[in-house]
């Protein structure tokens, strides 16, 4: 069961697993406490109960439920309909597909009134170690440049702490937690999302299939299926694998599908600067050499791989001429000079070096890349904010602001290696998730400058609520109407040698031609492929098949990692646990609970071990005791419970619960041993061997 917008598994509810414990014990399944707000509530509206059914103005209250249907949802649809049925709603069941769900729920208007509940469902892509973002993402306007989300209006108090935690707001590691605790207690009350149940998947395949699985994302989500699939038994060949949905919203590089099938797909065609550790989520060098990471003094920061390093300093000064801003009529960059005479600080400062000749490789289409794919995409998230800007988008302004608020700017030292460095007031944890956060990705620029042109004509655009503003198609690269005039939009930038703000774009082109060049392999791989897809991953678009829900990927012949760069991902060693106690105590004596953590059938190296605490819950599901068991010997651990502690619980029924973090995989594991406190003089029945 789940009960609040925290995933079970992840680092951040070990470190919480006090609050998360009470609040679950508080918002748990009781049917009977529903049924009374529920009539509080709709009688304080107006509404009567007659018969056992819901009237308003002597009309039946009606509720439609959007209820997807190519998985479980389809269950947990019906189920949450008759429960509002059971509580007097007449209910209309609207089984859709994705595509069809996501039309109305995630495309449309919310207070249109076609849907009032949605069966949704999310997946955790990577094994998240911080997740301060998620109640921005799931409660506030922040978190998507969709209707849905640009309608929340939150609670003020939940609001502001939701932002101090996506800024990471913080002095400490204390502070953080303090923060993340009341952030999930304001987010019960505010419940646009019921959460019901936190979901182990199986993602199953041939058994002479390998890839690289993420222990939160599973194959779906994993960063590294695409440079790990392969067949046990030979080399290459054709492989075919399904997905429950594909193709479910337009593909674009701004504000394109979130949809997991489609972004599984999306990260086979690109290749980010780091990748995530499947196991852990702590990141990886992919195309840079190393960073060197600089904190203020006493910024709860730390390091755990040493391919970067970490330091800290009493004050972190911005220099003037790094980039801060852009300027959209002036095309150009504004420097921290500029906006802050008197000098500016920043609490992180990461300096990147990529690989060498990184700004060598080629895009799919066989253009090489240059400094205008990592300035261009930064350039049009200003111009999105920009109510003065052709590109302006309502729904982009919230999440922008807290990126603004935040950013200190960012300079290029060198051009080979390529090394940039960015400033900043937001950290996290890891120092390793913020190089991730800072390295630029780049994006073709050629391919963001046709769908430029298509917004700025009013044609296109790259947001579901600029399109819904608009009346115009969301944009998709790869499929549907959208094809034709993102053509048509083509040969125009061809006749016209279009370079978005050339004043400061065309010296960070390679050649004097490259405008052309790019145009012309955008034209040819268009008329190849009938996309404009194009990236620099391990895998390429071959061809997009809409009606069918098809698409076809090819391997990257052009790409430069050997095929078994990231092979040593196997098997996570997630602890075994198995917790023994006695079944009944009584008051007034001790008592002594033995924890055994394996994996393989082997203890468990306790050097590995980073915490392994006990929470003792009496009848009532109130929090007694808690505390860290103590090492009994190879692969045991021990939790000693004293004569108060247990006459602290009363008679009855008690909980004992272990939670165990390991620092080789991010998920933690539990394990709980339920005992009774009896009387003083209670005899006490042993087993009978027979």
């Amino acid at each position: 069961p789940r009960v609040l917008p925290m995933n079970t598994a992840f680092p951040d509810y070990a470190r919480l697993v006090e609050t998360a414990r009470a609040l679950e014990l508080h918002y748990s399944h009781d049917p009977e406490r529903a049924r009374a707000v529920i009539e509080q509530h709709m009688e304080a509206r107006g509404a009567e109960r007659r018969d056992g059914r819901w009237f308003y103005e002597d009309a039946l209250v009606s509720l439609t439920v959007l209820i997807r249907t190519e998985d479980a949802r389809n269950q947990v649809g019906d189920y949450v309909a008759n429960l509002m049925e059971d509580l007097g709603f007449r209910v209309r069941r609207q089984y859709r597909t994705a595509e069809e769900a996501s039309r109305i729920w995630f495309g449309g208007d919310p207070a249109a009134g076609q849907w009032h509940i949605y069966t949704g469902s999310w997946i955790s892509t990577v094994i998240n170690r911080d997740i301060s973002d998620d109640l921005s993402f799931y409660y506030t306007e922040r978190g998507r440049p969709a209707p849905l989300w640009q309608a929340y209006d939150p609670d003020p108090e939940f609001d502001e702490l939701a932002k101090r935690l996506e800024r990471r707001q913080y002095r400490t590691s204390e502070e953080r937690l303090e923060m993340m605790a009341r952030g999930m207690e304001l987010a019960m009350k505010e419940s646009y999302r019921i959460w019901l149940a936190d979901q182990l998947s199986i993602f199953p395949r041939a058994a002479n299939v390998a890839a690289a699985s993420d222990l939160a994302g599973g194959l779906s989500g994993s960063r590294l299926w695409p440079y790990t699939l392969r067949y046990r038994d030979r080399i290459g060949g054709r492989m075919v694998f399904a997905t429950p949905s594909l193709l479910t919203e337009p593909w674009n590089p701004v504000s394109g599908s979130n949809w997991l099938f489609d972004t599984m797909i999306n990260r086979s065609l690109g290749d980010p600067p780091l990748l995530p550790d499947p196991f852990t989520g702590l990141y990886w060098p992919q195309r840079i050499q190393g960073a060197e990471v600089t904190v203020e003094e006493g910024t709860p920061v730390s390091r755990t791989h040493d391919w970067l390093s970490l330091d800290t300093t009493d004050e972190i000064r911005v220099p003037g001429d790094a980039w801060i801003s852009w300027d959209g009529g002036e095309e150009g960059f504004r420097t921290v000079e500029d906006e802050y005479p008197d000098g500016l600080t920043a609490r992180s400062r990461a300096r990147i070096v990529y690989e060498d000749g990184f700004l060598d490789n080629r895009w799919h289409d066989g253009t090489r890349m240059s400094m205008a794919d990592l300035v261009l995409p930064w350039a049009l998230a200003y111009a999105r904010a920009d109510e003065d800007s052709p590109f302006f988008d309502p729904a982009h302004v919230p999440r922008f602001r807290i990126f603004r608020q935040q950013f200190r700017g960012w300079r290029v030292l060198d051009d080979n290696p390529l090394t940039i460095e960015v400033y900043s007031d937001q950290i996290f944890p890891d120092a390793e998730t913020i190089v991730a956060q800072r390295a630029f990705s780049p994006q073709p620029w050629h391919t963001l400058a046709v769908g430029m042109m298509a917004e700025e004509a009013g044609d296109l655009a790259f947001s579901s609520h600029k399109a819904d503003m608009g009346q115009v198609n969301w944009m998709s690269m790869v499929a549907g109407p959208s094809l034709a005039i993102l053509r048509r939009h083509l040969e125009r930038a061809m006749d016209t040698g279009h370079l978005p703000w050339r004043k400061t774009l065309s010296g960070m082109i390679r050649e004097p031609d490259e405008v052309q060049r790019r145009y012309q392999a955008l034209l040819e791989w268009h008329d190849k492929r009938n996309h404009f897809w194009v990236g620099n991953g391990p895998f390429y678009l071959h061809s997009v098949h809409p009606v069918e829900r098809t698409v076809v990927l090819r391997r990257n012949e052009d790409f430069p990692d050997p095929a078994d760069k990231w092979l040593d991902f196997s098997e996570p060693e997630i602890p075994e646990l198995e917790l023994d106690g006695p079944m009944m105590v009584q008051r007034g004596e001790s008592a002594s609970f033995l924890l055994r953590v394996t994996f393989g059938g082997k203890p468990y190296p306790a050097e590995a071990l980073e915490s392994v605490q006990y929470l003792l819950f009496d009848g009532a599901g109130e929090l007694e005791k808690r505390g860290e068991a103590v090492r009994d010997g190879e692969g045991t651990w021990r939790v000693e419970l004293d004569e108060d502690a247990i006459w602290q619980l009363g008679t009855g029924a008690n909980n004992l619960e272990l939670a165990v973090t390991s620092s080789r995989v991010a998920l933690p594991a539990f394990a709980t041993h339920a005992f009774a406190t009896v009387p003083e003089g209670t005899t006490m029945l042993e087993d009978d061997d027979d």
